[in-house]
């Protein structure tokens, strides 16, 4: 199993700023920016002007080409301009989880040397500036821009959105720190930064072990945003509100950073965020009030925005496509997001934080099979094969294995960590994903499941997507998810944690009575849990690993 795609997209070699400089020309009066709960709304020439003094006030603060500078924030206009503001100046942004706690916060920043870090007040139960507090209790004793600290040796400089505490600048004290001179020192930066330099470092949602800093450079996330905007079908012969694209995803995760503010400032479309973190609510109120015609998120998301119970009233027939990435989608939801949402464009997308993200992409008119069964084709410039993952041999077309990739979108590497980036990262370059997956002969991929969500019961190989997409089609769930659980005798059993629809009763003995004579007696799920919802990242993912240890404690094994 072998496929490449196409060469026909020339690569770009351009930096992330010349990208937003030249579609600010371009587009001037175009909106590029609408964050609907803060109420605010800028234009490309509002925001080019915003970042460059943003950029201009952070090396005014005494940051430095290749320094690094955490956001640590849910979706909000700060968040952008400090993506941008970095990327001109050379500065290297860490996107730092938002829902991180003192402990986490000191592992990444200590990890990759923050020299900076700007973050709001509080959001929801998050109270930002104490938490730092924790891993950092110099703060309150020290003045702006001179903090030293025990346990966070690199961080100097601390910024808040909207508030100014004991050892902290504002963010509109940044906005006015440049002067003229700030702004030559910019523009002669400028002309040093290339794109294969770090841009961004992305820690992996650590589903396993302490996170990683998957290091991306210019030509990582401005190609694969090209690429996304491409295969979408943006482009610039349009008016105004045909790529007004809603982003309910957040910000610190690839799918928002890359396929929301990136492809913005390639393409000129409009990036539109409804809320700080994801509400079902506000995606819909945001599609209806700024005529969205794309909406990217994960199918948690859309699960949530379909269950509104006001649905109905909203009109979104402004819809035409958007992204579905994280998970695979259930036929019955796409059904639904391709009709109800008016969104028969909708394709679905795989990637991973490594790959900058996107490898593998559906296009607006593949057909409904492939839309479900698939996560689409190879994306250009990029190759990929599929390894047998106990022997490294390739397996042939369409056969399970762990699926591996290669081309410009492979990272850097892990910040500061050799042996692990050497773990996935062979020497001639290929990335192993840790995920099964099969291709076809035209380049579309199936993901089959994690490796490490293999469940290995009584030597049986049990994928757990496989299960799920069949459970799915019982009228009474609504979501399941499908873990293996420590057995003596087996190894593993198989538990499926079932979420039933609004409504309805079931029992295990159903459930099982469905399953018998339409798939493997050694796949029927020895153990059914009925619960409500399930660990969650940041980002939406479900955590399998946590749900794993919850179904374990529940079931006392």
């Amino acid at each position: 199993s072998y496929v490449q795609g196409t060469f026909d997209i020339p690569l770009l070699t351009k930096t992330v700023g010349q990208c937003l400089d030249e579609t600010a020309q371009r587009f001037p009066e175009r909106d590029a920016l609408v964050f609907c709960r803060d109420g605010v709304r800028k234009t490309f020439a509002q925001f080019k002007e915003e970042v460059d003094q943003a950029a201009a006030g952070l090396l005014a603060l005494g940051l430095k080409k290749g320094d690094r500078l955490g956001v640590w924030s849910p979706n909000k206009y700060e968040w952008v301009l400090m993506q941008f503001a970095t990327a001109q100046a050379g500065i290297i942004l860490v996107s730092v989880n938002p829902a991180y706690q003192a402990g986490e916060l000191e592992f990444v920043l200590r990890k990759v040397g923050c020299k900076a870090l700007m973050f709001p007040a509080q959001f929801k139960t998050q109270k930002y500036y104490d938490i730092l507090k924790q891993a950092c209790p110099e703060l309150e004793k020290s003045s702006p821009g001179g903090i030293k600290s025990k346990r966070l040796p690199d961080l100097s400089i601390v910024i808040m959105v909207d508030s100014k505490l004991p050892g902290t600048f504002h963010m509109s004290e940044v906005m006015q720190a440049g002067d003229s001179s700030h702004m030559k020192q910019l523009r002669a930066l400028q002309q040093t930064l290339s794109c294969h330099e770090p841009i961004n470092i992305q820690f992996t949602s650590g589903t396993t072990g302490s996170p990683k800093g998957a290091t991306l450079s210019h030509r990582n996330i401005v190609n694969n945003a090209n690429l996304i905007g491409m295969r979408l079908g943006i482009s610039e012969q349009v008016g105004l509100w045909d790529y007004r694209v809603n982003i309910p995803a957040p910000l610190y995760h690839c799918l928002g950073s890359v396929g929301g503010g990136m492809v913005m400032a390639l393409h000129g479309s409009t990036s539109i965020f409804p809320s700080p973190s994801f509400e079902g609510k506000a995606a819909l109120e945001a599609v209806l009030r700024e005529k969205c015609s794309f909406l990217h998120g994960t199918p948690t998301m859309f699960i949530d925005m379909l269950s509104q119970p006001d649905f109905d009233s909203y009109d979104l027939s402004s819809l035409r496509g958007g992204i579905i990435a994280g998970s695979p989608v259930p036929p019955e939801i796409m059904k639904m997001i391709m009709t109800k949402m008016h969104m028969p464009e909708i394709v679905v997308a795989y990637g991973t934080t490594e790959n900058s993200p996107v490898t593998f992409m559906g296009f607006p008119d593949d057909n409904f099979d492939k839309k479900t069964e698939t996560v689409g084709c190879i994306f250009p410039h990029t190759e990929a094969k599929i390894e047998d993952p106990a022997t490294g041999e390739s397996v042939p077309l369409n056969t399970p294995g762990e699926l591996q990739v290669r081309g410009y979108c492979v990272m850097l590497g892990y910040w500061d960590d050799p042996a692990k980036t050497s773990e996935v990262v062979s020497d001639d370059k290929w990335y192993k994903t840790g995920d099964i997956a099969s291709l076809d002969e035209h380049g579309y991929c199936k993901i089959i499941g994690r490796c490490k969500d293999m469940i290995i019961r009584g030597g049986e190989n049990i994928y757990p997507a496989e299960l799920e997409q069949f459970l799915h089609t019982h009228p009474k769930i609504e979501e399941v998810q499908v873990v293996g659980v420590k057995d003596s005798r087996m190894g593993e059993e198989i538990c499926a944690c079932i979420r039933l629809r609004t409504g309805q009763k079931c029992t295990e003995e159903e459930i099982r009575a469905f399953c018998k004579g339409k798939i493997s007696h050694f796949k029927i799920p020895r153990y059914i849990v009925f619960l409500n919802e399930y660990p969650l990242t940041v980002s939406g993912k479900i955590q399998k690993y946590k749900l794993r240890e919850q179904m374990e404690k529940h079931l006392k094994l």
